[in-house]
């Protein structure tokens, strides 16, 4: 509408009494406003006489807070043109309240944002350090509160020094809360006073100003040690020389703070408080006493000026104190084995440094005697590691144990052979080891109560270490019961730990478990073995996991097994047994099982298995004795049937002949039927009555032999003869020019290797078989033949060769042949 005809009038009260927002203008004229969150707020709208809009009609004004409508009053005056509203509680960041009428629409006639927030807080925590690397610049940081504003707030940082009266404010981005002041924004060596101030519209805060020296805040590099060696002839001392970084040591003459952190080499005494060195310069080297003699020392050292941050740790360097000689007694724990009757004792004796004990050098040896002054008659043992075996002399009962280093030995600690002598007596049960962490165990133990118990020994070692060094133990009290041994336990490996009564006259039977500062589930699962199937049941066995993969002590087997229908099922194994058995099983279904192996830090499955019950083993169960019998009936009768019938039992086991262990019997001209003879194979081939030069070779004249002549087996001798056709396999050719009875003749015999391929004999060659031996009779005349090639043996030539048929079973047999030919 035009500004002639409406004008309206906008008032908000906030919670603050002491303000107003009044907005006077034209209707559609306003400014903003802001409260603090969650206060009250009270609005009023007043409608000129004049207003176009509204003349000569009733006026009906309405307020609405964004999208929602307010309920308001009308204020007592003639016209009803004026109404005012009232928010108990302004809970939105940012809003819009605005004034309408209701004629035949809704009319707005005037609005405004009102925004929420709070006032800012005083920022807390300043603090500020200087950076002495080039450029030189103070950094400066704060903590804006707890309380978010939800407004815009302004931070500046302010600073004043006081000796050149110099001012600078420094403007931030928003939400920005730390600024590096420049090196122009100081003086390192005069005092500053530096604060905060936050602003928004609700109001503004100050932190609380600092006031420092710039260098006094900075934060110095690491410094360096340059040397670290002995004050000569003063034990315990280390002298150490240092200086300030190379971009600092214009800074030299300045008096810092020092601090010294001095630790052994081997870690086992740590100053675990660093030893202060107030004003000194890095020009002058610092001297620390009250160390341990003849020990190694690696130190470290930072710096600070005044109340400035300390600087970080420098590196490490190492010196060595001065020696002197080993002070202290030594700790000793010894096992006794051998002959006690006859006096043959062998000594495992252990030590180790006792509380007051000092090494005081860098190379310790240690020397075992029965002698309290060692020397090189008396010693029976030097070593420089924590344990010695020997054979204790003959009628020892003491042996000496000294330290020794390049500045002198020790004073000698006495070590009683008797006290450890093996005693038969068992007070010890119940031992337990609790885990403290990766580095300490708890052990303890039950006693029984005795006169003669003086104290216990609890010994431990690594299961998977062979190496005696590796065995360490503790000394208790008698009335102690429990002990925490502390070393470098590895986790999931085991640990042997044993517990000796100690009696006035020797060392008690001890109890011994194994131990794990961690554990976790076995690296493997042993695979599962069937040793047995039954009926209705099966056995399963199986390896034990080896030690190094065990990873904790194992707490038991458990093994799932189903069929394909049916529940799974589970069975607990004996764990010293290893072996489980699962009954009730089917003959008709098919099983599948795995094992699971547990420990305290878990668990793992292993590989499945499948199975079933043999339904021939379960149908034999229950086969009666009587089919039993007659099975075995039916067997004998086929053995029966076999061994009578020849024929049939050559088809199933051919008889394969040995010609070396061949026979033949003579029999008369009166006899119809020969004698049995038992012979290899042995065919007969006629030479040709004439022989041309050039085939003279016998070799030449039976190139295939394997079908010609007639075997001896099959001959008309022989019932069932049939001739060269026959199933007879001919192994042996033998061919002369003469009859057996004949003169010897020129040409040596001949014998020939059949073209068979059935071999001899399993173990036969494929070369012709060795030569066969014919032993003629004590003081018989001949000439001996071999079979086999006739180079191999040279005739005999003897008295009297008509005895050679007689001697020699093959040659017999020929001159059977040849009688009948002729």
């Amino acid at each position: 509408l035009p500004s002639a005809w409406l004008t309206g009038n906008l008032q908000l009260l906030s919670a603050f009494p002491t303000r107003l927002f009044t907005t006077k203008s034209f209707c559609i004229q306003t400014s903003s406003s802001v409260v603090h969150l969650g206060s009250p707020v009270t609005a009023s709208c007043v409608i000129r006489e004049d207003c176009p809009l509204v003349i000569g009609r009733a006026v009906h004004i309405l307020w609405r807070l964004g999208d929602r409508f307010l309920p308001s009053s009308p204020v007592a005056n003639e016209s009803g043109r004026v109404s005012e509203v009232v928010i108990p509680s302004f809970n939105h960041t940012r809003e819009f309240l605005t004034c309408c009428v209701r004629t035949s629409t809704y009319q707005v006639l005037e609005g405004v944002e009102i925004r929420a927030g709070y006032p800012p807080e005083a920022p807390q925590n300043l603090s500020c350090q200087t950076n002495l690397t080039t450029p030189n610049t103070l950094t400066c940081s704060w903590d804006p509160g707890q309380q978010e504003t939800l407004l815009d707030t302004e931070y500046t940082l302010h600073t004043e020094i006081r000796d050149s009266n110099e001012n600078h404010t420094y403007e931030l981005l928003p939400g920005v809360h730390r600024y590096t002041i420049p090196r122009y924004g100081f003086v390192l060596f005069s005092d500053v006073k530096i604060y905060v101030k936050a602003v928004n519209e609700l109001g503004e805060a100050t932190s609380a100003p600092i006031i420092l020296e710039p260098v006094s805040s900075a934060k110095f590099d690491p410094p360096t040690i340059l040397k670290i060696q002995a004050v000569p002839k003063r034990y315990g001392c280390l002298k150490l020389s240092w200086s300030l970084s190379q971009q600092q040591v214009w800074m030299r003459n300045l008096q810092l703070n020092l601090e010294v952190r001095l630790t052994t080499a081997d870690s086992s005494q740590r100053r675990e408080q660093p030893i202060l060195v107030n004003r000194v310069r890095p020009t002058r080297s610092v001297d620390r006493c009250r160390l341990l003699h003849g020990t190694q020392y690696l130190a470290q050292i930072r710096v600070r000026y005044q109340q400035s941050p300390w600087s970080e740790w420098s590196s490490s360097q190492s010196g060595v104190t001065l020696e002197s000689a080993p002070t202290g007694r030594l700790d000793s724990w010894m096992r006794v084995s051998g002959d006690h009757m006859n006096k043959q004792h062998n000594i495992l004796l252990f030590w180790k440094p006792s509380k007051q004990f000092r090494a005081n050098g860098q190379n310790v040896s240690y020397i075992v005697s029965v002698k309290k002054q060692p020397g090189e008659d008396g010693k029976v043992c030097s070593t420089m590691g924590n344990y010695c075996t020997f054979q204790l002399p003959g009628g020892a009962k003491k042996v000496y144990l000294s330290a020794v280093n390049a500045a002198g030995k020790s004073s000698p600690t006495e070590v009683c052979m008797i006290c450890f002598v093996s005693v038969a007596r068992a007070v010890i049960s119940d031992v337990t080891v609790i885990p403290q962490d990766d580095r300490s165990l708890l052990v303890q133990w039950r006693s029984l109560l005795s006169s003669s118990l003086t104290g216990f020994v609890v010994e431990w070692s690594p299961l998977l270490q062979t190496d005696l060094f590796f065995t360490q133990f503790e000394l208790t009290a008698r009335n102690q019961t429990l002990l925490v041994i502390t070393d470098s336990f590895e986790p999931y490996k085991p640990y042997g730990i044993s517990v000796y009564p100690r009696f006035k006259d020797g060392i008690g039977l001890p109890q011994t478990v194994n131990a794990y500062s961690r554990q976790k589930a076995p690296s493997m699962v042993p695979k599962i073995q069937i040793k047995k199937i039954g009926k209705s049941h099966v056995e399963f066995t199986w390896d034990e996991i080896p030690l190094n993969q065990r990873n904790g002590i194992i707490q038991n087997y458990k093994v799932f097994y189903c069929d394909t229908k049916g529940p799974i099922s589970v069975v607990n194994a004996d764990l010293e047994k290893r072996r489980v058995v699962l009954r009730d099983l089917n003959t008709v279904s098919l099983y599948e099982a795995f094992m699971m192996v547990s420990t305290f830090g878990g668990s793992l499955n292993g590989s499945t298995i499948h199975f079933e019950i043999d339904s021939f083993v379960a149908v034999v169960a229950i086969v009666p004795v009587s089919v039993i019998g007659l099975f075995f009936m039916v067997i004998f009768i086929a053995m029966t049937s076999f061994s009578n019938n020849k024929r049939l039992k050559g088809h199933f086991w051919p008889a394969v002949p040995d010609p070396a262990n061949s026979s033949i019997k003579r029999w008369t001209s009166e006899s119809t039927q020969p004698n049995p003879m038992y012979l290899s194979h042995l065919s007969f081939l006629d030479d040709p009555v004439k022989l041309s030069k050039e085939d003279d070779d016998p070799w030449l004249s039976a190139e295939d032999t394997s079908d010609l002549g007639e075997s001896i087996c099959g001959s008309p001798f022989i019932p069932g003869y049939s001739g060269s056709n026959s199933d007879s396999v001919p192994y042996v050719t033998v061919t002369f020019s003469g009859p057996c009875s004949s003169p010897t003749p020129k040409d040596p015999h001949v014998y020939l290797r059949s073209e068979s391929t059935q071999p001899l004999l399993e173990t036969e060659e494929s070369f012709s078989p060795k030569c066969y031996h014919n032993i003629a009779s004590v003081g018989m005349q001949s000439e001996q033949r071999f079979f086999g090639p006739s180079h191999d043996s040279v005739p005999e030539r003897v008295a009297d060769p008509g005895i050679l048929c007689d001697d020699f079973p093959f040659l017999r047999a020929l001159s059977l042949r040849h009688t009948e030919i002729d």
